[in-house]
């Protein structure tokens, strides 16, 4: 169905959902004496705050997605959030890990969502899922599964009708079993759901058909009637009753604010950090200034702010985005192993005691905002009979010193100060003012992997064009073929020269990420692009070809990960866009770009054997690794260790590798890249988190390493991870490295 037929047809449907809708809510809705909504509900709004059980809350949430840990740790997680004062876990719902096909359900081990809220319930707390069910989140594809790519006529996040038939489909699926399981409030945790998410970002994009798919996606997940309100987030039109949110660093300043006087002021994603790219820096927001923003919210009347990552964890397999580093967010206030990060996570839990203890005043009290100086102000909440909260702003760089109520106060620079008590001198909190020890991670060696009899390889066979079977007379788009089943595709050609071509140039140009040249089974070389490089990157190699006789020219094209964002993700393209053999002489020249002769493989050899479960590595010859003789790229290691002694987390360190992924027992713990450099000279990413789950109780663990380059398996090592604070220097013995945080 074309996208202009269903628009008429499914206007009158939407607008049938809003006229259901809205008969719904009149039956429910009434208006009390503040102007606010009031549904009758365990958990409902006004224009203050939710409200839970008849009463106001100011909440503190957390984001931790369940895929990227494991359930063996996500009691210890979900309990040091709650230590450090949250009150809400939030979560995104993986689709795509969920619905394999059309239908067809995952939701066992990382993926047992249920179990994840039950564990949260269990120690009392509130969950916010956020079932998208786009959901970016510097996840593979944003989380849709690409199976949606092959239904005819879809247009994603749009007004189209095959989109919306397989969102509503899983959006169903995902309400109805948390109904089953009596996990929204008020049986179960769940007071908020999210549908869409930044939408507003890319409304405008889908032109006539992008606002009344806002208006559709909120019908009908009001209509799947959960009982707890909805949000859109960075959706300033979400239509009633669903709640606009705001993301991003400083909501406290760019949130222009509810877009109905009866919703309150919520704060979805307060980026922590930021996430990371192969090849970029590691962003570190301090803990002062996320309090002095998170302090600014609520001085605004914010009722609801989340750490966006609280524990961002491990983007374990290819299930990290484009370019994206298998690490996410480590210097969230958990890190990426589940270890506290100081002072962030205890300057972060001061704040939420001191501002809960001013909550009476702050949600029951009338807010004025008085100005102290130029840059400086006052947001007091006084009520008689909840007392007087206030909070003093003090924006510029330099001390301030400022009269309140008669007090002086001494602010320190771009910092709020919080007074439980109006009318004294006493400051509960500053934002600016770190008490808390800061600490450092101790990385401890378990076992050096240089024994060069441990270590077996196997060198990746190289596909020629006699050897493929699907076959097309023009360059073909890379993930259409692969369907996101691998990273990998093979691109080959035979060709004979029709006269001597001297100096032979191959140029590539390609919209993957990598690619990898074979001439005659001889790796010719490689090239790559970056996340910040939007156009194709250009590969040209001296090559040497056989001027009798066919030349087999086999072109590696690797994605790392699949873009996450943008409207028309259906539309993307990937892969080699130009191929030539430029010789010294101008008329001889090969273009293979356009009506020659192509075959491509799917994955790699190995790959496709699934040689990295310990039950299938029989299926090719390993062979002793010589590593004395020339390292050859797409090589397979493998190696069996002992498992390190203790319960502190353990690391793969791959300092000396090139590109590539690891097994653990079968476990893919994700892609590693640590010869992508940053412009300091040093790896985004070398320490590989390797959970204790996937390991084995006491020895006899299986590691297998696809290395694409040159990287040089025998300095391989596994660590542990601990902390210490740095109030003292620890003697450290030669076996540990301490890296502050």
């Amino acid at each position: 169905m074309s996208d202009d037929t269903s628009t008429q047809g499914e206007m009158v449907g939407w607008q049938g959902w809003i006229a259901v809708v809205a008969v719904m809510a009149a039956t429910v809705i009434t208006i009390n004496e503040r102007g606010g909504v009031v549904t009758g509900a365990k958990v409902t709004y006004d224009r203050r705050s939710l409200i839970i059980d008849g009463k106001r809350k100011i909440l503190f949430s957390g984001s931790i997605h369940y895929p990227r840990s494991t359930p063996e740790m996500w009691p210890s997680l979900i309990a040091k959030a709650k230590e450090g004062g949250l009150d809400v876990i939030q979560t995104y719902v993986f689709w795509n890990l969920h619905e394999l096909q059309p239908g067809v359900y995952d939701f066992s081990g990382r993926n047992d969502l249920v179990k994840f809220i039950r564990e949260i319930e269990r120690q009392g707390l509130y969950v916010c899922l956020r079932i998208g069910p786009f959901i970016e989140s510097e996840w593979t594809y944003g989380g849709l599964p690409f199976w949606l790519h092959d239904v005819p006529d879809i247009v994603y996040r749009s007004h189209n009708g095959p989109f919306k038939f397989y969102m509503q489909n899983f959006t169903t699926k995902i309400v109805n079993l948390m109904k089953s399981e009596g996990l929204y409030a008020p049986q179960g945790p769940i007071i908020l759901s999210q549908i869409e998410n930044e939408y507003g970002n890319v409304e405008g994009s889908f032109g006539r058909l992008g606002v009344p798919y806002v208006h559709w996606a909120a019908a009908m997940a009001v209509g799947l009637q959960t009982g707890v309100p909805w949000i859109m987030c960075k959706q300033n039109d979400a239509p009633d009753p669903v709640i606009n949110t705001c993301n991003g660093f400083r909501c406290g300043e760019t949130f222009g604010g509810p877009n109905s006087p009866s919703k309150p002021s919520l704060w979805t994603e307060n980026w922590t950090s930021f996430y990371q790219v192969y090849g970029g820096q590691v962003y570190v927001r301090s803990a002062q200034d996320i309090a002095f923003h998170v302090a600014l919210f609520i001085a605004k009347n914010g009722s609801y702010v989340n750490y966006y990552m609280y524990h961002g964890g491990t983007n374990f397999g290819r299930s990290a985005s484009a370019y994206v580093t298998t690490a996410y967010y480590d210097q969230a206030p958990l890190d990426e192993y589940g270890l506290i990060r100081q002072p962030k996570w205890g300057h972060l839990k001061e704040l939420h005691a001191a501002i809960k203890n001013c909550s009476s005043a702050l949600l029951e009290g009338a807010q004025t905002t008085l100005s102290l100086g130029e840059l400086q102000q006052a947001y007091v909440f006084e009520a008689q009979g909840v007392g007087c909260a206030a909070f003093l702003v003090n924006n510029d760089s330099s001390n301030a010193t400022v009269q309140f109520r008669s007090n002086s106060f001494e602010l320190l620079p771009k910092s709020i100060s919080i007074l439980p008590d109006c009318d004294t001198q006493n400051v509960a909190f500053n934002t600016a003012k770190v008490t808390v020890e800061s600490n450092g991670r101790i990385t401890t060696s378990s076992e050096k992997l240089n024994g060069v009899d441990r270590w077996e390889k196997y060198v990746e066979v190289i596909p020629n064009y006699a050897d493929t079977i699907i076959r097309s007379n023009t360059l073909l788009e890379h993930m259409n073929i692969t369907k996101d089943q691998s990273d990998y595709l093979w691109y080959t050609l035979s060709f004979q020269p029709n006269s001597s071509c001297t100096e032979p140039l191959l140029h590539v140009e390609s919209l993957a990420h990598v690619a990898y040249a074979f001439v005659n089974d001889k790796y010719a070389g490689s090239e790559h692009g970056s996340k910040t490089d939007k156009g194709p990157f250009t590969m040209k190699l001296p090559i040497a070809l056989n001027d009798s006789g066919s030349n087999n020219i086999s072109i590696l094209s690797v994605m790392v990960g699949l873009p996450d964002s943008g409207a028309f993700l259906e539309k993307r393209y990937a892969g080699l866009t130009s191929v030539e053999i430029q010789c010294t002489k101008e008329k001889d020249f090969y273009n293979f770009t356009d009506n020659y002769q192509w075959g491509y493989q799917v994955g790699l050899f190995v790959e496709n054997l699934q040689i990295y479960k310990e039950e299938l590595l029989d299926r090719v010859n390993w062979t002793k690794a010589n590593m004395s003789s020339t390292t050859q790229p797409l090589t397979w290691y493998k190696i069996e260790f002992d498992t390190p002694e203790g319960n502190d987390p353990v690391i793969l360190n791959l300092s000396k590798m090139g590109k590539g992924m690891a097994w653990i027992n079968g476990q893919n713990i994700g892609r590693y890249w640590v010869s992508f450099l940053t412009f300091k000279g040093h790896p985004s990413q070398a320490s590989y988190h390797i959970p204790r789950a996937f390991l084995n109780s006491a020895s006899g663990n299986l590691l297998v390493i696809l290395e694409e380059s040159d990287g040089d398996p025998l300095d391989i090592s596994l660590d542990t991870i601990s902390t210490k604070s740095n109030q003292f220097r620890p003697k450290i013995n030669p076996k540990q490295h301490v890296q502050i945080f």
